[in-house]
């Protein structure tokens, strides 16, 4: 039985001040909500602050990305080992990533080892653009950025990965893929790989979230899936009620 899992990324939204203000008043609901893992990812600025309001309580702390050297002369950049000083998970490979700042698969499994190395417990996300999903390259597409993405990955530490579907096109646009759509890209297209790579019993306990235009309406559709383990939630994890929602959604 794998436990249902939700993260919410921020992005780059929120003020430490408002980082602080939005924890305090999300952080009594989201601890009554029991049976899901809960995890938070806003902005680097604010992850030191935000460690100390859920230092104590059931909820985790994820930054958005880190890079994979222990520490040398690279400007801008997070090492896991700074990341893993207050948080216990990284988001890695998002599209946005990808899209913007030159994210490739390679770079991710190099990010991926990083983390493990680190303690941290990767959020590993893949998803195929409008113009693959329009010429039926989903399956390609996804399969590719597992298979290379964990790359050489030791057995042992695939149970500990959470992989979040999010097809491109659904992101921040309102157009959320069909529940039973993304159930099939990840039973067929991810979590198969993943039996090829680890073996069926190891691909079975990996968490696999659906992210994308994830909503209070509309999460109970997803969770209500075979292969969908819950969510990794963008905008909707702004909005306090809408995120407790969700939460609640993945339980039932």
């Amino acid at each position: 039985m794998r436990t249902p899992f939700v993260a919410g990324n921020w992005k780059m939204n929120k003020t430490v001040a408002e980082a602080r203000a939005l924890v305090s008043e999300m952080t009594p609901a989201l601890r009554a909500v029991k049976g899901v893992e809960k995890v938070l990812c806003p902005p680097f600025m604010a992850l030191v602050p935000v460690a100390a309001l859920l230092q104590g309580t059931d909820i985790g702390l994820g930054a958005q990305d880190l890079f994979w050297e222990a520490k040398g002369a690279f400007t801008g950049q997070v090492s896991p080992g700074m990341v893993a000083e207050f948080c216990q998970y990284a988001i890695i490979g998002h599209s946005e990533r990808r899209a913007y700042f030159g994210e490739t698969d390679e770079t991710v499994n190099k990010k991926i080892v990083a983390a493990f190395s680190a303690g941290l417990t990767p959020i590993v996300c893949i998803g195929e653009t409008l113009s693959e999903y329009e010429s039926g390259r989903t399956a390609e597409v996804v399969s590719r950025q597992i298979r290379a993405g964990l790359k050489a990955l030791p057995v042992n530490l695939a149970p500990k990965l959470v992989v979040a579907y999010e097809p491109v096109w659904a992101i921040g646009t309102g157009r959320a893929s069909t529940a039973v759509d993304a159930n099939v890209v990840i039973r067929d297209h991810i979590r198969k790989p993943l039996a090829e790579m680890f073996g069926v019993e190891t691909a079975q306990s990996i968490r696999i979230l659906y992210g994308g235009s994830v909503t209070a309406a509309n999460a109970a559709e997803f969770f209500g899936q075979t292969d969908i383990d819950g969510a990794l939630v963008g905008g909707a994890s702004l909005k306090l009620d809408d995120f407790v929602r969700i939460t609640q959604a993945a339980v039932k």
